[in-house]
């Protein structure tokens, strides 16, 4: 690829990859200033297998993932916002400079991408078993965020399914909404001893055995699980999941340079939303905050808002050099 090519040449001023909920709030925010924004999106991540948001402003009675993804799409066309539905495997810089990069995808034998500016937006993916049932309650009756959906719980007979330690701590933690919990260890993972002491303190039993399935009404709501060698059901009003090992797609910010913790989550400024590497932001589940909805689209906001800021430098300083 020729580094020497003119910005005017590049695909847009501000590529997005990621069209979940911080991707579309960036998107829309940028698109305002009437930047050209590409919003590169795979279709699929926590969002789109949420049925139902409730701790959302104006949306009292629930809005579910995919519906907000619609809307937020429709929104952001509305305001010259492309998208393109590719899968992005490969980042790089255009120049050392960091004033533009590259994006390799799946679709069209790798198709590849350009742009001034970079917002990596590419969120988490819970892990969770194969159980039949189990993602048609996700978001509805069953819930992986206690800060989320704890209020969801209150004074109701509740399952934990998990693995070990993971699961046995939020057990715990949904102590706080009801006292009818039931922690099911279905990976049968060690529990550590302070954790099971405390399980058997707080009266919160726990089941060391797979599930076979997820017993659901006819309307997909959550009544509890069908045990797999025991064949004992244990019934329940609401669920959560907490398996750990959850998904941090953030191999794209690796192959930029992009400082990462541990946990692979992207470290970013906490005013500006920018990586480590210039013209590269990250927002929403992928980098270090509270997973919720409401956090990522602030953080779309947050991060387009200094894109501008970067953007508008770019044009007056390529003014200056044609002029």
């Amino acid at each position: 690829m020729d580094t020497k090519k003119s910005h005017l040449s590049l695909d847009a001023d501000g590529i997005i990859v990621g069209g979940g909920i911080a991707g579309l709030q960036a998107a829309l925010q940028l698109g305002r200033y009437g930047h050209r924004v590409m919003v590169i999106d795979a279709g699929y991540g926590r969002s789109t297998l949420c049925r139902s948001y409730h701790n959302i402003l104006g949306w009292p009675n629930g809005v579910s993932g995919t519906e907000l993804r619609r809307l937020g799409r429709q929104q952001a066309e509305a305001v010259g916002v492309r998208f393109a539905d590719d899968l992005i495997v490969q980042a790089s810089p255009l120049d050392a400079a960091g004033t533009g990069f590259a994006l390799t995808g799946q679709a069209d034998g790798g198709r590849v991408y350009t742009g001034r500016t970079l917002l990596l937006a590419t969120g988490i993916l819970d892990r969770f078993p194969v159980l039949e049932g189990l993602e048609r309650c996700l978001g509805k009756t069953i819930y992986v965020c206690p800060d989320c959906d704890g209020y969801e719980i209150r004074g109701k007979r509740t399952l934990v399914l998990g693995s070990g330690e993971v699961g046995a701590q939020m057990a715990l933690v949904l102590k706080h909404w009801t006292d009818e919990l039931v922690y099911v260890n279905h990976e049968q993972a060690v529990i550590s001893p302070e954790a099971a002491k405390e399980l058997d303190r707080q009266h919160i039993a726990c089941v060391s055995e797979p599930i076979e399935r997820i017993l659901e009404t006819n309307d997909g709501s959550f009544e509890g699980v069908l045990l797999s060698a025991s064949r004992r059901i244990i019934a329940g009003e609401r669920g959560f999941i907490a398996f750990g090992g959850n998904r941090v797609h953030s191999l794209l910010a690796e192959q930029l340079g992009v400082e990462r913790l541990e946990n692979r989550h992207i470290v970013t400024d906490p005013r500006t939303k920018m990586t480590n590497i210039t013209n590269v932001w990250a927002a929403g589940d992928v980098a270090v905050h509270a997973e919720q909805v409401t956090i990522a689209m602030g953080e779309g906001s947050q991060a387009a808002i200094w894109m501008n800021k970067a953007l508008q430098r770019m044009l007056e300083t390529q003014s200056t050099q044609e002029g």
